[in-house]
């Protein structure tokens, strides 16, 4: 099986390494290009799907491997090496399928570009890094992983670096994880000080034994904390940074600067949901530490609810689906945080398939609006677009949680488990998650009605040129639209409340009596999956989806005049959703230009006053002014010289008397 898993990881790599270094030659060329590398991504995905299959027929057992050690450093030892179990096989299929599906669909998107070559080299990069990540077996790969996905999603936010708003973006991008990267390395830090190890296996084992002796670290002096629960705050820090949780959130909407192939790659399905993987994944460690997940909880119904709002007054297509993103990643955080680990990687999968269609719907509505993005200058794509405009239905369906479509089951049951879960954060978190339903389905069809139905409010020019785009452009959308709508009822119950999540490494994503979803399952198990989509129309949650597609669809087909008279009437509200909560201006205005105040008083003031003035400088004057002073000393004259030195031989002899 090693060979089965390095090729799965390398082949993208391998096609990555000939696209960037060969591409512009004559020999492999822009054609050549994206063979390789959808050639490589398709032979991982295929054999990921393989190994996917494999777990849920039983056929392939849980499994961790050494492949080298990479370091010996006295009692530690580093290692590099995977670990393939049910969690790893859904994250391995998840991230090459999608990745698969964006190389195809980039073919057309970036037909005409003349950075065609080096950005399929980036994004097969991407695909390995992430491989990487998912399969690791041990923090130091892991930590490799992580900072390998955020260098290649700097490389691709700022892949028209000609582009003064993409330089920034991706510079922004890169700031804002760093500070989620810090507090992600402390933590391992932290891992390896008291486990003595970085082996998954070893740490999970030894991290029993620090919270059983009740372990404390002092923060601050005076204040003392577990340690359990300082490692899982400080790992879910990083995890805020990657998968963009308040306040770490605001590099995502700017990083739509970017290709919308990448915003499809890694803002929708694979990258931003690191951090997701990372927490589950880590679940042995979160079970024993319940501060950091009432942290966690808290952190991620913020999430969920302030960006679903931010979404609504959003024009451009893109950063509506982007603060779609952020609000859902909210969503998988909040099942973490009631200890919902497999719920959390379920809404992970069926929203990487959605959210990755509307993305990529979303670009093939820009290519054929000749790279417009404003939803204001659309309307009526309905009839010049029809398979962009079914598979964008979709989409939006299956994200608003509408049954029988995929969203539904994993948002369904996210809300479900915050219903049932015991922590005292819970029911602030359930009002917020189910608040957000609704806001989730008005802005979703405020973005669907305006592009696709209404009046044709485009220039004439474009208006001439529209019609549906490629096939290279929408077999993609097509074959995403497919598990959008379905599998959500193909694997809820294996992954939910089945034996699918079993290993060694997995004993907290297990659903047991104790489980907040337990009551979900038994009505799975009972009446079936129908009997979750019959018992769901007695629930808030679909009839808030319901509401909120008939609330968009008056507000902006059946009445629009209506819009403008909220918006003044609730002028400071939506003032305060413009401004996104002030994050930006608190970044960039407080700590950016605040840092660079500070650096301008120090460089004034510690260089230019202190080090070049008093200390350079200074001494060099010193130097000058003692010399002018010893110069009138030397006059040329021979009985000059002759009394300095009976003088001084007078005052030898003094001293010599005297001492």
């Amino acid at each position: 099986m090693k060979g089965l898993y390095l090729t799965i990881a390398l082949s993208p790599l391998l096609g990555a390494i000939i696209a960037g270094f060969f591409g512009k030659t004559q020999i492999i060329g822009r054609k050549g290009s994206h063979i390789v590398t959808i050639a490589g991504v398709a032979l991982s995905c295929v054999l990921s799907l393989y190994v996917l299959y494999g777990f849920m027929m039983g056929n392939i057992e849980s499994q961790s491997m050494d492949l080298y050690t990479w370091l010996l450093s006295g009692q530690y030892e580093f290692k590099i090496g995977f670990l393939v179990d049910p969690l790893t096989a859904v994250m391995m299929s998840v991230v090459t399928f999608v990745s698969l599906m964006v190389h195809v669909y980039t073919i057309g998107y970036m037909h005409d570009d003349p950075g065609y070559q080096r950005f399929f080299s980036y994004i097969a990069l991407f695909t390995f890094s992430m491989l990487m990540l998912v399969m690791s077996n041990n923090f130091l790969q892991l930590f490799f992983g992580w900072e390998a996905v955020g260098l290649v999603s700097y490389l691709l936010i700022g892949f028209w670096f000609t582009r003064e708003t993409a330089v920034f973006a991706n510079m922004k991008a890169f700031l804002i994880n760093r500070v989620g990267d810090f507090g992600f390395l402390l933590g391992i830090a932290a891992i390896l000080y008291y486990c003595g190890s970085l082996d998954y296996g070893v740490v999970f084992s030894k991290i029993v034994d620090v919270y059983n002796a009740q372990t404390t670290i002092e923060i601050i002096p005076g204040m003392e904390w577990y340690v359990v629960n300082t490692i899982g705050i400080l790992l879910f820090i990083g995890a805020m940074g990657k998968s963009a949780q308040i306040p770490l959130h605001v590099w995502l909407p700017d990083s739509m600067e970017g290709p919308t192939p990448i915003s499809a790659l890694i803002h929708a399905a694979t990258m931003v949901t690191a951090g997701i993987f990372m927490v589950s994944r880590m679940s042995p460690i979160y079970e024993l530490a319940p501060a950091a997940l009432g942290f966690i909880l808290i952190v991620g119904a913020l999430t969920a609810f302030l960006m679903g709002l931010i979404g609504i007054v959003q024009t451009d297509i893109k950063r509506v689906v982007a603060y779609s993103t952020l609000s859902q990643l909210g969503y998988m955080t909040v099942a973490l945080g009631v200890s919902a680990y497999n719920v959390a990687i379920f809404h992970l999968m069926t929203h990487a398939f959605f959210k990755a269609l509307l993305f990529l719907a979303a670009g093939s509505v820009i290519i054929a609006m000749h790279h417009e993005q404003d939803m204001r200058k659309m309307g009526g794509l309905k009839k010049y677009m029809p398979i962009t405009y079914i598979t964008s239905l979709v989409g939006s369906l299956a994200l608003i949680g509408i049954p029988p479509f995929s969203g539904f089951f994993s948002k369904d049951s996210i809300i479900d488990a915050v219903h049932h879960s015991s922590s005292s954060f819970a029911g602030v978190a359930y009002i917020l998650v189910v608040a957000g339903v609704f806001i989730t389905a008005f802005y979703s069809f405020r973005m669907f009605f305006l592009v696709f139905h209404g009046e044709e409010r485009m220039d004439e020019h474009t208006k001439s040129h529209l019609h549906e785009t490629p096939k290279v452009v929408t077999l993609p959308l097509i074959l995403l639209a497919i598990p959008s709508a379905v599998i959500g009822i193909l694997v809820i119950e294996p992954m939910l409340f089945g034996d699918y999540f079993t290993g060694p490494y997995l004993k907290a994503l297990l659903v047991d009596a104790t489980s907040p979803i337990h009551a979900l399952g038994e009505l799975i198990h009972e009446h079936g999956v129908m009997g979750m989509i019959v018992t769901s129309f007695s629930h808030p949650p679909v009839w808030l989806a319901i509401s909120g597609v008939v609330a968009a669809w008056y507000l902006y087909l059946k009445n629009p005049a209506l819009t403008g008279k909220l918006r003044e009437k609730f002028s400071a509200a939506h003032f305060v959703l413009e401004k996104k909560f002030w994050f930006d201006e608190l970044y960039i205005d407080g700590f950016a230009k605040g840092g660079r105040k500070i650096g301008a008083i120090l460089w004034k003031v510690g260089d230019i006053k202190l080090i070049d003035g008093l200390m350079v400088n200074g001494s060099a004057k010193a130097v000058g002014w003692f010399s002018l002073i010893v110069r009138h000393i030397q006059t040329g004259y021979l009985f000059h010289y002759a009394f300095s030195m009976i003088i001084g031989l007078v005052l030898l002899i003094t001293l010599f008397v005297i001492l």
